[in-house]
Parts: structure tokens; sequence; C-alpha cells
């Protein structure tokens, strides 16, 4: 399966028609992925043609709820082990205590003793050096005996906890989250579950060469919330809110969202990003101590910690997890791609986030500031991908996808509406312009 990418794929279930997404197409008279609602006299004129993967109408309904569109909520995103959940603040307060403890110790020497200190670091200053460089070295051998290849990718990352771990760790946070939904689960009779059951099974069965996943029981939760989410624990369990099910266009959408949240726990990304964040903490105590040591005040020290705090988390949290992001779109694709999706859907429903935030006039926030990719650049790295995804499907087997590709039929749909919002503002410029024009006839 470390060929994956390189050789070619194995395809173990070839689809050789479209039967599946039609029966989950549409499943019952009352549920449909395609919204019947309008958006408005704003957006009157997208239409978009049934040949592509859009609704005839973007309802507001649809553009409301996949504006706020995101996966992997923060439990699954950086889970913690058990222990460590209990360790860390307490971590954190001892490193404190020591630094505050070695402040004051200094702050009562008299100066005579303080200078006698200063000299004997002087003295010694190549043996302290040389116990840092040490220490020093103990982290970077630690790193490097603890990196491990990527399952599929081949990339390097750092393991420091076991699959055991996590394994409890998923059974505690899927309770958490039965307990918290126990009322809103949707029944398995409902055609939305049935849906969801029927893509992840598709998908699973597609990519059972892939020991991640055959080795996994997916179990299926459907949740009657707006929130438009979908994650996946470490142990199978899939989590779909009814929200995602209102904000998709297709069933190649949804296929492509949820490739794309198995990818994360086939590529083990809980795991590793919760190796890195421990890794990265532990470093962090002994900048903290040092904080709570130098800064004079305990405010000043406080105020160290937040900033501390913050350039970790831009510069290595951040960027690490639209990293992982970025790897399980691009593996998710790929994982789509055996199971005969069109992978071409998944470019048009990150244009439709794109376009959802720019008429609701909200501010873009730089990606550097996300955890995700910004809309914009993850449709363009998935259109980079999708000419490798498409020689998948062929390999695959799949059925020639039939009719015009959905994303020039966005294209020209985004430039009809563009068109179409010029002409309506210089109408109404125009109106504006005669309201105020003032004639003057003769006696």
């Amino acid at each position: 399966y470390r060929n994956f990418l390189g050789k070619g794929q194995r395809c173990p279930c070839n689809v050789p028609n479209t039967e599946i997404w039609k029966n989950a197409h549409c499943s019952s008279g009352r549920f449909c992925f395609h919204s019947p609602q309008s958006l408005g006299e704003k957006i009157t004129s997208l239409q978009i043609s049934s040949a592509g993967l859009l609704p005839g109408h973007l309802s507001a309904r649809h553009i409301q709820s996949i504006r706020s569109f995101h996966t992997s909520p923060s439990l699954q995103a950086a889970p913690f082990p058990v222990l460590w959940v209990f360790l860390k603040p307490v971590q954190k307060l001892l490193a404190i205590i020591v630094g505050r403890s070695i402040r004051k110790w200094w702050k009562a020497l008299p100066p005579n003793k303080r200078e006698l200190f200063k000299e004997n670091v002087r003295k010694n200053k190549w043996k302290i050096l040389l116990s840092v460089s040490s220490l020093g070295v103990l982290f970077v051998v630690f790193y490097f005996t603890h990196l491990e290849e990527t399952p599929i990718t081949g990339r390097a990352r750092l393991l420091v906890f076991g699959k055991e771990h996590f394994g409890q760790l998923s059974q505690i946070e899927y309770h958490m989250w039965m307990e918290e939904f126990e009322s809103k689960m949707l029944p398995e009779t409902d055609a939305r579950y049935q849906v969801v059951k029927t893509v992840v099974g598709h998908l699973s069965e597609s990519n059972k060469d892939i020991p991640q996943i055959s080795a996994l029981n997916w179990v299926i939760h459907v949740v009657d919330e707006p929130e438009v989410n979908a994650f996946v624990l470490p142990n199978g369990q899939v989590f779909v809110f009814t929200g995602l099910l209102n904000a998709v266009s297709d069933i190649h959408q949804l296929s492509f969202i949820l490739a794309h949240e198995i990818a994360h726990v086939a590529l083990e990304h809980a795991m590793e990003k919760a190796s890195l964040v421990h890794f990265l903490d532990f470093l962090s105590l002994i900048f903290l101590a040092m904080i709570w040591a130098i800064c004079p005040r305990d405010s000043l020290a406080v105020v160290g910690q937040w900033i501390q705090g913050k350039l970790q988390e831009f510069m290595f949290d951040r960027p690490y997890s639209r990293t992982l992001e970025a790897e399980a779109d691009k593996v998710g694709l790929q994982f789509a791609a055996k199971a005969c999706v069109d992978v071409r859907a998944s470019t048009v429903f990150w244009q439709l986030m794109e376009l959802a935030e720019t008429i609701k006039g909200e501010p873009k926030l730089p990606e550097w500031l996300s955890t995700h990719p910004s809309h914009e650049n993850r449709a363009e790295h998935l259109d980079r991908l999708i000419p490798e995804a498409l020689k998948i499907r062929e390999r695959c087997n799949c059925p020639s996808l039939s009719g015009p590709d959905p994303r020039l039929i966005f294209k020209l749909n985004m430039q009809h509406l563009l068109e179409s919002s010029k002409a309506q503002e210089t109408q109404n410029s125009t109106n504006k312009d005669l309201s105020k024009t003032k004639l003057d006839f003769p006696h």
C-alpha cells in the first residue's frame, strides 16, 4: 500500500455502473440533496444545468449552511492520551512554580552572593554549555528515533504514542459524543442515515486494500444538527451532521468529504498531531520556566507566557494542521476516485463555499490564522490533483463521466451571475441619476 501513490492503484472493488449513486442520490420523496428553495433576487439568474453537480437554484439556506463548513472537530484534531489530559496542566503549573521560585531566590540573594554566583558561572561556563548541549542532543536523538513513515504517503512523522493509547482514547471520546448527541441521533430507517451508510460502505469496500481501512468496523451516526460538520474517530466511528447533508449539492460532494475524513483516519493524523503537540509542549516547559524566572513581575511573566503560546500556535500548530488537511485532501481524493466518484465535484464544493462567503460579505481572514487552507487555495490544490485522480478512475474500470465538466458549468454560471449583477447595478445607478434630474420647461 505504500506504492499507492507512485506505482498505480489497486482496485479491489470495481464498480461498472453508477446505480449505487442513483439509489443514494434521492432515497425518498422527502430527502434529496438538491434544494428547491430560491436564493432571492440577488442571484435568481444563477441557473446551473442538471447535468452538473450543482442544484438548480442555490438557496439562501444552502448558502447559510455551507459558509461555516468545517471538519475534524477540536477533540478529533488533537486528542490527548488519558494520562496526558491530567498531567499537562500539572506540568505547566510545576514549570511556573519552578521559574517563580528561581526568581524569588535570586532577588533574596545578598549582592555579594550574587557576584559570587556569577563568578562561578563564568568559571564553569564550558561545563554548563556542555550540559545544555547534551540536553539538546537528547531531544534531537529522541525526535529522530521516534520517526516513522506515514501510511500510504511514506512521509516521515513523529510518533510518541502507540495505537493502543488511541484505542482507549477513541472509546472515551466516542462515549462523550454519544452522550452529547444521544437525543439527536437519526434512526437507521431514516433515508439520510441510509445515504451516509451507503457512501461510507462503498468507500471502505473500494479501498479495502488499505490495511488501515479494512481493519476498522465503520459505524455510522447521523446527528440531527444544523451545524455543517462531519468527522471520523480513529476507531471508525463516523459522525455526520444533517447540516452537511443540506449543504452539499450532490452525492459526489458528500463522498469526497467523507473520503477526506476517512483519509485522516487511514493516515493516523490524530495520533501524529497529538505526538507533535506533546513534544512541543514538553519543550515549551523549559521556556515557560525561563520566562517566569527572568521576568521581574508576575504580570510580565503572564504576558510572556501568552506570547510564547501564540508563537507556538501560529508558527507550528496551525501550519502543521494545514499540512495534514492538504494531505487528507490528496489521499481522500484518491480514495474517492477508486470508488468511481466524480472527483471533479470536490473543486466545485470549495468554490461554492467561496461563493457563499462572497455573497455574505464576510471578511476573509488570512490563511495563516486558520487551521485549514482557505477555500480558494483548497480548490486550486484539488484542481491540480484531479487529472491523476481521473487516471485512477480509468485504472479501476470506472464508468466514463458523462456530461460537461461541472467545474466548467460552475465557472460559466459565475460569469453569468457577475454580468447580471453588474447590469443590475448599472440600471439602478441610471434610475437614481434620472430621478435627480430636473427638467426646466419655458413658460
